[in-house]
């Protein structure tokens, strides 16, 4: 049986998930209230119950909407085709600078939101499936274009690499130090190369 897609938000419903990514980055989860995403989006107060009833439907509306908002961080046309090493990895630094530079509170709200799910099994298949479909899937495709003897293992090593990098220059013990993007390309490319020979 086929299901229909989940409709197109709303530039209310886009404008409310957007406050309250920014609250999750700038207050915690503790923060984010259906009131204070009401002030933080200049809003009526009411306008976010009426699209979010509740906590977890909030919660959800802002996953959505992050998903959305990270794949536009880097368009599938700029990432490689998956041709060597040396490819990869020129992608893989371009999204990764972009994320430490362009809108870190993406990555925040991100990691606020990785903890929360360990808590909330409801919506921790909402954050896998979307992290899953969005970086996940097209990083092993790449893998396997280019030669990866083992591209779902390989996958592994690198998003986690990847997300420890980020954390560790977002929120970890190298916060205060944002790689450049050669800096970036050098790391992924040493990875890459012991993977792909």
């Amino acid at each position: 049986m086929r299901t229909s897609p989940p409709p197109r938000p709303t530039a209310r419903a886009e404008l409310i998930a957007d406050a309250a990514i920014g609250l999750l980055a700038r207050r915690g989860l503790r923060g984010l209230t259906h009131r204070a995403v009401d002030e933080a989006a200049g809003l009526p107060q009411g306008s976010t119950s009426n699209h979010a009833r509740t906590r977890a439907a909030l919660l959800e509306a802002t996953v959505r909407r992050l998903a959305v908002r990270e794949a536009q961080v880097v368009s599938m046309d700029e990432l490689p085709r998956g041709e060597g090493p040396e490819e990869l990895a020129d992608g893989l630094s371009l999204a990764m600078h972009r994320y430490l530079t362009d809108d870190p509170d993406l990555l925040v709200a991100r990691y606020e939101l990785a903890l929360e799910i360990t808590r909330r099994p409801e919506l921790r298949e909402m954050y896998v499936r979307t992290g899953t479909t969005a970086f996940r899937e097209p990083l092993e495709a790449m893998l396997r274009r280019a030669g990866s003897p083992d591209p779902e293992r390989h996958t592994l090593s690198l998003v986690s690499w990847c997300d420890g990098m980020l954390f560790s220059c977002i929120a970890g013990s190298y916060s205060s130090h944002t790689p450049g993007r050669d800096e970036l390309r050098r790391g992924l490319l040493e990875l890459l190369r012991g993977m792909l020979g």
